[in-house]
């Protein structure tokens, strides 16, 4: 009588392997999507070091500061992060460009944050535009959209 051996042939293990790695490319760009996004949400933090002086200088003059000097901060390239390799401020809108240990998906593009003002009724705080997202009712926006992140890899907030 003749006795079989108990599991699985070699032909059947790659098979299954293979499959696992179809999968695994499969699901592979939606997860760089969730990973660049995540160091986008991660780098926002830092243009607040800007968005702060720009919007005291609309609540106390109704004008915006037009580069980073007359807003009280340090020169573009000072303002740096394990993500983000300046932080410049243009006619009241912050600019924040990505590199250093960015994802070479955005490494080098800019995300762009604009005031939103009310600008006949001052005492309305200011209200931050981020990218290409649309201006709230009855805002004037100031400044312009540098935008060049993929849309793709956007946050929500700044589609």
């Amino acid at each position: 009588m003749k006795t079989r051996l108990q599991g699985f042939t070699l032909i059947e293990v790659m098979i299954v392997l293979a499959i696992i790695a179809i999968l695994a490319l499969m699901a592979m760009p939606s997860m760089q999507g969730k990973l660049v996004r995540d160091q986008i949400v991660e780098a926002m933090p830092l243009a607040d070091v800007a968005k702060r002086p720009v919007a005291a200088a609309w609540t106390t003059t109704q004008t915006l500061p037009d580069d980073n000097h007359e807003a009280g901060l340090p020169a573009a390239d000072r303002i740096v992060g394990n993500l983000v390799s300046s932080v410049r401020v243009e006619a009241g809108a912050v600019h924040v460009t990505f590199g250093n240990r960015a994802n070479g998906a955005i490494l080098g593009k800019t995300l762009t944050l604009r005031p939103a003002v009310v600008e006949d009724a001052p005492v309305v705080p200011v209200a931050w535009v981020c990218g290409n997202a649309p201006v709230p009712e009855n805002m004037t926006v100031q400044g312009r959209n540098r935008t060049d992140v993929p849309a793709q890899y956007l946050p929500v907030n700044c589609r």
